[in-house]
């Protein structure tokens, strides 16, 4: 696959992983997510992956309306893409986890290319149990030891046909190299079109793990077994992300930085924002001599419908 001319930068703004007491910077506010989106677009990320949270205490989210009270405010304020996240819940159904895509049909929305072992509960053991900022963080937190994220190929076919009059474009996240041979089905049965986009993912507890060897593999299979029909990015998780991103931009990939992935800046040290990370990795890559996607050359670079066809 030929090394394309610009790099993608998405940001990650807040997600299901994290809570309330890991970092006061996590947004989880309609204020504070769509502040942080617009920032992070400001700075140079071109798509903008998001999750609801409740206003109240944090807590993940794939209701309607919490998703409504900050879509349009980015919208507005921003050119570039939003991606509606098909995740965010541990213990619902697919069903339930597309209404917000069905609802608002945006240009994009991640897809978990596979069932897995989801775990973040080490994180757990960082924390006093009177350091809990909400009641709900503690427990959910200790007790992912026994997630298991579904998404079997029932589900992602049932994602793929409800979305498909949408004509959404996935940001196919693939937790390890058995998902990639599980996208190459359905893309042969006809589930999505080329070019696909996807998110190899490295760090997760349940997943294949952060090392550069792994990236190298993943993108080797990949390229056997969709040739020019994708792109694709790297997110690291946690210490990785950074690393990780830098070594994708270098091998002709696209980058995926934000609170959801990781809640540092550098080792030891708390982001700010959302927007530092973008800010930072932006640097990183154009000190490099790679350019960065605006919103509408990401647009082209991976076929999506445009902002005018979204219902926000």
């Amino acid at each position: 696959m030929a090394k394309q001319k610009k790099t993608i930068i998405t940001c990650a703004i807040t997600g299901a992983i994290h809570t309330p007491t890991m970092s006061d910077a996590l947004p989880y506010t309609p204020d504070d997510i769509a502040e942080h989106a617009v920032a992070a677009a400001e700075a140079g990320a071109s798509i903008l992956h998001l999750h609801a949270r409740r206003a109240h205490d944090g807590g993940v989210s794939v209701n309607t309306d919490d998703f409504a009270a900050f879509l349009p405010r980015i919208k507005q304020a921003t050119d570039a893409v939003l991606n509606i996240s098909t995740g965010g819940s541990l213990t619902l159904s697919i069903a339930d986890r597309v209404k917000p895509a069905t609802t608002f049909s945006p240009e994009m929305c991640s897809m978990n290319m596979g069932s897995m072992n989801f775990s973040f509960h080490p994180l757990a053991n960082r924390y006093k149990d009177e350091d809990w900022k909400f009641d709900w963080e503690k427990d959910y937190v200790k007790n992912s030891d026994g997630n298991i994220f579904r998404n079997t190929f029932r589900d992602i076919k049932e994602a793929a046909d409800t979305l498909a009059p949408h004509d959404i474009k996935f940001e196919h996240e693939c937790y390890d190299v058995g998902h990639l041979y599980n996208l190459k089905f359905c893309m042969d049965i006809g589930l999505f079109k080329a070019p696909i986009f996807i998110q190899f993912i490295f760090g997760i507890l349940g997943g294949i793990g952060p090392e550069v060897d792994n990236l190298i593999f993943m993108k080797r299979t990949a390229d056997r077994l969709f040739g020019d029909d994708y792109r694709w990015s790297v997110l690291g998780a946690g210490g990785a992300q950074m690393t990780l991103a830098t070594t994708a931009s270098q091998m002709g990939g696209n980058v995926r930085v934000g609170l959801e992935d990781s809640l540092f800046i550098a080792r030891g040290k708390l982001a700010t924002s959302n927007a530092q990370q973008v800010a930072k990795i932006r640097r990183i890559v154009e000190d490099l001599g790679c350019e960065i996607a605006s919103p509408d050359e990401a647009r082209e670079m991976l076929d999506l419908k445009g902002g005018d066809r979204v219902n926000f």
